[in-house]
């Protein structure tokens, strides 16, 4: 299973507390389900690290870990899931992003549209209100979806245990 898996990257409770630079966010940042994979925590940590990956900000994995503490989200995975917009992913991400906040706010789109920076640093004044609609609508969206898949596959996994430990049970006693 994929949880026994990352359980082999998460820290240790212990090395943590250990740590001088988490002590600076107070007690809170030692709660079990901030660490530990379970299904409350995991869906939070898909909402919030995907919601953060579509915002086109520096420091998104800080942002992501800090909402994650009041969230109760799995920090390590909140920090994970940024990294889906990478340098590669990024720009069609964002133009993505750009092309729903236009939708939404009814702009029309550039016809003169060109892939580079210089035209990017260009029109940021006009680009820069639907490409944040479009991130933030799309940031939410993706995080509900994630969050309802997430609570939806993992109570089919439970169920199918179950149901397997039922039969190995029912067989066991033949």
């Amino acid at each position: 299973m994929p949880k026994n898996y990352l359980k082999k990257f998460i820290p240790n409770p212990e090395k943590l507390k250990q740590s001088k630079a988490l002590g600076l966010l107070g007690s809170q940042i030692y709660e079990a389900n901030l660490w530990h994979l379970n299904r409350k925590s995991v869906a939070r940590a898909f909402f919030n690290g995907l919601f953060w990956a579509f915002i086109p900000m520096p420091f998104q994995m800080l942002a992501s870990a800090l909402l994650a503490i009041p969230l109760r989200a799995n920090i390590p995975l909140s920090i994970a899931l940024v990294w889906i917009t990478n340098p590669i992913t990024m720009p069609f991400v964002f133009y993505f992003n750009y092309k729903v906040g236009s939708l939404i706010l009814g702009y029309h789109h550039e016809k003169d549209f060109k892939l580079s920076v210089e035209w990017i640093w260009d029109k940021m004044e006009h680009i820069w209100l639907p490409l944040y609609v479009g991130s933030i609508v799309s940031g939410l969206i993706a995080g509900a979806i994630s969050y309802a898949v997430i609570i939806i596959l993992w109570r089919l996994h439970v169920v199918k245990r179950w149901k397997e430990r039922k039969l190995r049970n029912k067989n066991s006693e033949k």
